[in-house]
Order: C-alpha cells, then sequence, then structure tokens
C-alpha cells in the first residue's frame, strides 16, 4: 500500500470535503527506506523533473565538525544513543536528522538529512558536566 500526499476527504473541524479531482500520481509519496548502521550503501533514485536524489541506506562513517578547532574529520559510527525523531529508531540502530550517534570521536549530532543527501555530517556534542 502506498502512502498518499494528497488532500484529506475531512476538514480540521470534521467536516465532509468533496473531492475536487482523483488522485494523482504524483501525490504518492516513496516508500520509507531507513539509514542504518552497517556497510556503506547508498542507493539512487530519480525525482520529479529527472533530478536525482541519493539515499543512503547503510553506513559506517560520518563527517563529524568539531567546533571548537574548527575541523571536519571522519569518525567510526558505533551505534545510536538517541533519536528525537522516534524512540524506537534506537532500537533498531535507524539514522534521521537530529539523531545522536556515539562514534569513536564522542557523541555526534546529525546535521544531515541520510534520506535525500546521500551524506552523513554531524557535529561533535561536547560531553555533559557531571556534578
Amino acid at each position: 500500500m502506498g502512502i498518499w500526499q494528497g488532500r484529506p476527504h475531512r476538514k480540521r473541524t470534521g467536516g465532509r470535503l468533496r473531492p475536487i479531482r482523483k488522485k494523482r500520481r504524483f501525490e504518492i509519496a516513496r516508500e520509507l527506506q531507513h539509514a542504518t548502521v552497517g556497510g556503506g550503501t547508498v542507493k539512487k533514485y530519480r525525482v520529479r523533473g529527472r533530478n536525482r536524489k541519493l539515499r543512503i541506506l547503510t553506513a559506517q562513517t560520518i563527517n563529524v565538525f568539531d567546533p571548537a578547532t574548527k575541523k571536519m574529520q571522519p569518525a567510526k559510527i558505533v551505534t545510536v544513543r538517541e533519536n528525537p525523531a522516534n524512540p524506537n529508531y534506537v532500537q533498531r540502530n535507524i539514522i534521521t536528522r537530529g539523531a545522536i550517534l556515539e562514534t569513536d570521536l564522542g557523541l555526534v549530532r546529525v546535521r544531515s538529512r541520510p534520506g535525500q543527501d546521500g551524506v552523513l555530517n554531524g557535529v561533535l556534542v561536547p560531553a555533559p558536566a557531571s556534578a
């Protein structure tokens, strides 16, 4: 079953909206394919206007920006620590924008969109102060 991104059949108040036309092909969304931790795999797919997007399916490295030294360097991903998109994504090691990953350099917040950009970029998160 596809995901449809068209107009709903109900108003916000709950009233019925009469359809002005049928569903269109461009209103169908793509099936979800999540980026996970593993060997590096990138998938190319065609989007509207014959353009191309890259989707990361699996990744084992991330480009980490260190704000203290202002340098970018690659780091190996160990696991997903936190994911504000869905708490279940932590157990399944799914990477989305905003997720916090544990790397060999420390904790990193993902700043790119792995499902759209085809690259994993992140910023080093300062270690929490112990009380």
